[in-house]
C-alpha cells in the first residue's frame, strides 16, 4: 500500500477547486478551521465532524513504565494526548473502498496481501 500525505497546501486547492474561493481566501479558510480545532482540543472541548469522526483530549495519569533496554524503571509523567475516533460513516466508507480492491485481488489483478501466519508472537 503507498503511503501518501494530503498537506494543508493541497486542503488549500481542494477549497479553491472545490468551492471557487480565491486562493488566498482558500487558505485563509484552511487554518481557520485547523485553529478553531487546535484551539477547542487545547481548551479540553471534544470536536465532533459529522460523518468523519471526533477528537477529543483524553487525561494519562503518572505511571510507572520500563526501559526495553536496561529493564530501569522510569517515571512517566502525567500528560494529555489526542484521540480520534473515527465515524461509523468513515468506517463504512473506507471498508466499501476495501472491497472493491479486494474484488480486484481475488480476479488477480492485484498481488495477494502479506501473510502473517508465519510471523512469531514476538516479532
Amino acid at each position: 500500500m503507498a503511503s501518501h500525505t494530503v498537506t494543508r497546501a493541497q486542503l488549500t486547492e481542494a477549497v479553491y477547486q472545490e468551492v471557487g474561493l480565491s486562493r488566498n481566501e482558500s487558505a485563509e479558510l484552511v487554518e481557520s478551521v485547523i485553529a478553531e480545532i487546535s484551539d477547542a482540543l487545547e481548551r479540553g472541548e471534544m470536536v465532533k465532524i459529522s460523518s468523519f469522526g471526533s477528537f477529543s483530549v483524553r487525561h494519562k495519569g503518572q505511571r510507572v513504565g520500563r526501559n526495553p533496554k536496561t529493564g530501569q524503571e522510569v517515571p512517566i509523567s502525567p500528560r494529555r494526548v489526542l484521540v480520534f475516533r473515527a465515524s461509523h460513516a468513515l468506517k463504512d466508507q473506507i471498508n466499501d473502498g476495501n472491497s472493491s480492491a479486494e474484488g480486484a485481488s481475488a480476479a488477480g489483478n492485484a498481488p495477494p496481501p502479506p501473510s502473517r501466519a508465519g510471523r512469531s508472537a514476538s516479532a
